[in-house]
């Protein structure tokens, strides 16, 4: 069967290059590897094996730049060789290669959407949630604190001086900064927390289930975070950042009012900061 596979594959990629149907990127690749795996899926069907094959190949087509279409388009390459496979050897094959192909296609496109949806709630730069996503588990995880009488910390903090950052060492190195910040950030809540970023260099973390001393003790463990960050020269010397908090029950009865209090309350230290 490799054998066969091997040359099978060879053969329909030359067909394929012939009618544009295939970019000459990869060419063969694991072709052979993946006719003969399908293959077997004809006489011994096994979905998730077949999912996992498929979302793996996938992956590799487009690390090397295949496109949507192009994936689509050696997917129809599959189905024939498939079908030549098949041809006196599987009965039923045209309906069998049909069905596989059907399950090929959806596996890839369920992974690319489930992709897509992750990325449209991602900020591009530092992977926390963007704004609109992190504004809408804020409101969820509200409802449900004040459903099941839990406490919630709201925590927004932005860097001191961040456009100095920018000017002096250049935006690239600002980037940079923010990616640690997000990581630093990141790394010290629970599993259950949510973090975002909300444009610019602003932050807001929301701690799950938490009394009203887990925001100081999270900013504090942040402090220290970014105290070594200096110390190591990953960070520039005198960086810090200002934060406002707000947690209910204990500040707050709403989404909104939490949210309007810690974004006062950390202009209202940025302004205690620049009095001294």
């Amino acid at each position: 069967m490799g054998e066969l596979a091997w040359n099978l594959a060879r053969e329909l990629v030359d067909e394929g290059l012939r009618d544009d149907a295939i970019p000459s990127l990869g060419q063969l690749a694991d072709l052979p590897a993946l006719i003969a795996e399908l293959a077997r899926q004809l006489e011994e069907p096994d979905s998730r094996e077949l999912a996992a094959r498929v979302r793996a190949h996938a992956q590799e087509r487009e690390a090397i730049g295949f496109a949507p279409r192009e994936i689509v388009a050696e997917f129809l390459l599959l189905r024939r060789a498939l079908a030549r496979l098949g041809s006196g050897r599987v009965a039923g094959a045209e309906d069998a290669v049909d069905r596989l192909l059907t399950e090929c296609v959806v596996v890839y496109f369920d992974r690319v959407t489930a992709d897509l949806a992750y990325q449209a709630r991602r900020d591009p730069l530092t992977e926390l949630l963007n704004h609109q996503a992190f504004t809408d588990e804020l409101e969820r995880e509200f409802e449900r604190a004040r459903r099941y009488a839990h406490g919630l910390t709201l925590v927004f903090f932005d860097v001191d001086d961040f456009k100095l950052v920018n000017d002096t060492y250049g935006h690239p190195e600002g980037d940079r900064v923010l990616r640690l910040v997000a990581h630093l950030v990141r790394e010290r809540l629970r599993r259950s927390d949510l973090a975002g970023r909300m444009g610019g260099d602003e932050f807001a973390v929301v701690l799950i289930e938490s009394d009203g001393e887990a925001g100081g003790q999270l900013l504090a463990r942040i402090d220290d975070a970014i105290a070594e960050c200096v110390a190591r020269e990953q960070l520039p010397p005198g960086f810090a950042i200002s934060p406002g908090l707000a947690h209910f029950p204990t500040d707050a009865d709403s989404a909104a009012t939490l949210y309007k209090l810690a974004d006062v309350r950390l202009y209202e230290a940025k302004r205690a900061k620049q009095e001294r």
